[in-house]
């Protein structure tokens, strides 16, 4: 897939920004039109702001912002940074572009339209915000606090969130961070080493890494990718499984294209091969194992044989796999991944990534998964509970036990389109966007069309935006304070360190753009609930935070915006670390004890199983308007086996459609890119494409979106979350 980014062209595309449309249909004509934003305005000198963290991705690297006048020319890595140093990613760059977004939202506004079709009429935040409380309360004062529902996303909505649930009461709020992300990965691990992973694999000190279905370098989250390049500059062997020849199978010394769904056989297959060679950690399994007898019971079928044929890989290429990692155990990163909801049996896949950890003893040694030892005292900032909480949906039906924080989505969108277990009727999106983040749109279109209100608050028009009743402006992660960084390092300064950090506006927002704490402070008092107010502003929330520790914004502007502490040697073995191979909680909730192969359903004749991904210059929808990563990849090409492709008449450059099994047609077209580097039955896109909201004048039409095709429900049984790739498609001819 080909960029085509050069640093020459990357500094072009700023002109582009005077050339981008102004949003017509939500900025009225009263608002005029703007100058360039690289037009420098007032007096003051040039000077460099600190504090700045990325929200470009979920990385949130560390930053300082060149400014002029009063305007915000260059984003760059903060140089005291121990965390990402100076280097920030293409999209960190582009944070420039999305704050002088011509089509970024700047007024409350309320739809005089239709849901789906909204007509934008500009209004005042007292009007705005009279009618978000009067709706709201309206539906607790007959439904209860149950009655509404959120769907929030990154560090602004944090705050709203925990008022809704709190304060208000309604347990049902669903973050796609968890619900569509990574919580499989973190209640699955917990229920196998008793602690979410995060990312606290030693990559730099590793013999082996070993990466399930990870990209790295596609993510670009720095600090990670940095330590994962390092480990490679120390000679580290890198085993990457993945249907896709990705960046990281570029790299790697073995690249296993596994079958979709099938990665859980592999890891069982090369856990029982380890076990018959002797070549598991028996030490290590004898003092911290639980259940270990009946684990290895558990998985004595997976015979290298049966695993080849399940999983399609050659038995030789397993058996190499294997012994690579146990001949360098336990200096060994089994990598737990991020984006873990695939196939609606990922627990069990999860749990036998820990399982292998366990197998291994690559836990707390150079090179294998090691949980830094982070700072302690910064505090939190809640709202507090009220007296009406009621249970989540699948708490009190007695299913989903290893669910993450919130409700399933799924139950959510049940309950509003059928009024069963209760009736839903107004809801709050927060920096999320539910159209391109879960499966089966219409279902979300259903549930949305059938609420009595729906309001939203985002920094860009996203495609949910259109769903609107009342639709506020957020002010961005480059025009605020919020939030805490903290985190420690010790695989790439040569020194154990730790850091504490706080987000801090660039530049001060313009328009009428509000921060969370304004909003909901706002709605709290017109609902009822002024009294339980936590903290009146932002700036405010952020010194409580940081008094813990002994600090203060201030104190940390006088710090260039990070503070450094001594960090504590992360290695070594907790005597009560336990790994559960085989956990009875679990068979107690009448799901497998022990990790356990579940198979998916089989590929379809003449079709491909529709798998997605990250770009390297893109976080999905978010950055699709920004006009100078969209500049760098503005589709999303589709990649096919080169094989497959002459079956098909395919040629590089031929645009299509997708239609799925379902009969459900992709909205755009997109090129082929023909390669051998892909399994025959896949075909593979970038996610977040396809933008069907026109006000997004960059983004909006530019390439396929992957999540209209998503149209077959697959639910993790253990979990509650959704699976995201049992679709199938066929490619036409545009």
């Amino acid at each position: 897939m080909a960029f085509n980014l050069t640093r020459r062209k990357f500094l072009q595309t700023a002109t582009l920004a005077a050339a981008s449309v102004p949003l017509a249909n939500v900025v009225t004509a009263q608002a005029g039109v703007a100058k360039s934003p690289f037009t420098p305005s007032g007096t003051m000198a040039d000077k460099t702001m600190v504090g700045g963290i990325c929200e470009m991705c979920f990385w949130r690297c560390q930053l300082v912002g060149k400014v002029r006048g009063n305007k915000l020319m260059k984003l760059e890595g903060n140089p005291k940074s121990i965390d990402n140093g100076q280097s920030i990613c293409a999209r960190g760059n582009a944070g420039v572009q999305l704050l002088y977004d011509r089509d970024r939202l700047k007024y409350p506004m309320k739809n005089v339209g239709q849901r789906g079709a909204p007509k934008w009429k500009r209004i005042s935040w007292d009007e705005a915000l009279d009618t978000c409380a009067k709706k709201l309360k309206a539906t607790e004062q007959k439904f209860g606090a149950k009655g509404i529902c959120m769907f929030p996303h990154g560090a602004s909505a944090k705050y709203p969130m925990q008022y809704l649930e709190h304060t208000v009461g309604t347990p049902n709020v669903s973050e796609a961070s968890f619900f569509q992300c990574r919580g499989i990965r973190d209640t699955a691990f917990l229920a196998t080493i008793g602690t979410p992973p995060g990312e606290n694999v030693d990559m730099a000190n590793a013999k082996v890494i070993f990466g399930l279905g990870c990209h790295f370098g596609e993510n670009v989250h720095v600090s990670h990718t940095k330590r994962y390049l390092k480990g490679l500059e120390n000679g580290a062997k890198l085993i990457i499984v993945d249907p896709r020849f990705s960046a990281s199978a570029a790299k790697a010394d073995e690249w296993v294209a596994v079958k979709p769904g099938t990665d859980t056989a592999l890891m069982l297959g090369m856990m029982n091969y380890i076990i018959q060679q002797g070549k598991h950690n028996k030490a290590f399994i004898d003092k911290h194992g639980i259940g270990f007898a009946e684990f290895k019971e558990s998985i004595a079928e997976w015979t290298i044989e049966k695993t080849a044929q399940t999983c399609d890989v050659p038995a030789d290429q397993i058996k190499r796999v294997a012994d690579l990692l146990a001949d360098n155990a336990p200096n060994v990163s089994i990598h737990p991944g991020r984006h873990v909801s695939w196939h609606g049996n990922d627990f069990q896949r999860q749990r036998s990534l820990g399982c292998m950890m366990g197998l291994l003893g690559a836990m707390g040694v150079k090179g294998s998964f090691v949980k830094g030892k982070g700072p302690k005292g910064v505090g939190k900032v809640g709202w507090p509970k009220g007296e009406h909480h009621v249970e989540a949906m699948h708490v009190a039906a007695g299913i989903y036990p290893y669910s993450p924080p919130g409700t399933p989505t799924d139950l959510i969108r049940d309950a509003a389109i059928t009024g069963a277990p209760y009736p839903i009727k107004s809801c709050v999106i927060w920096g999320q966007n539910p159209i391109q983040t879960i499966p089966n749109q219409q279902k979300t279109i259903d549930m949305l069309k059938q609420m009595d209100f729906v309001m939203c608050v985002d920094v860009m028009p996203t495609d949910i935006t259109m769903y609107a009743d009342i639709l506020l402006p957020e002010a961005s992660y480059l025009e605020r304070y919020d939030f805490i960084k903290t985190g420690t390092q010790w695989d790439l300064s040569g020194k154990q360190q730790q850091y504490i950090s706080a987000r801090m506006p660039m530049v001060m927002a313009d328009f009428e753009r509000k921060d969370q704490v304004y909003i909901t402070n706002e709605i709290a008092k017109r609902m009822g609930y002024g009294d339980k107010i936590p903290v009146s502003a932002l700036p405010e929330m952020v010194d409580m935070q940081l008094a813990g520790a002994g600090l203060s914004i201030a104190k940390l502007i006088a710090e260039d915006g990070i503070h450094l502490q001594p960090g504590i040697d992360p290695y070594g073995v907790a005597d009560d670390l336990l790994v559960y191979f085989n956990n009875a909680e679990i068979a107690d909730y009448g799901y497998p004890a022990s990790p356990t192969y579940i198979a998916v359903e089989e590929v379809p004749a003449g079709h491909f199983r529709l798998l997605y991904g990250r770009s390297p210059v893109h976080t999905f929808n978010r950055t699709q308007n920004n006009v100078w990563l969209h500049h760098a990849m503005p589709e999303n090409p589709v990649w096919i086996n080169d094989e497959m492709a002459k079956e098909l008449s395919l040629v590089n450059g031929d645009r299509v459609y997708c239609v799925n099994s379902e009969g459900v047609k992709s909205r755009n077209t997109t090129i082929v890119k023909v390669t051998p580097g892909i399994r025959k039955d896949c075909v593979y896109m970038a996610h977040g494409y396809g933008t069907k909201n026109p006000a997004m004048s960059v983004g909006a039409g530019a390439g396929i979106d992957d999540q209209a095709l998503i149209t077959i429900l697959a639910v993790d049984p253990e979990t509650g979350c959704h699976g995201m790739r049992n679709n199938f498609v066929k490619l036409v001819k545009a």
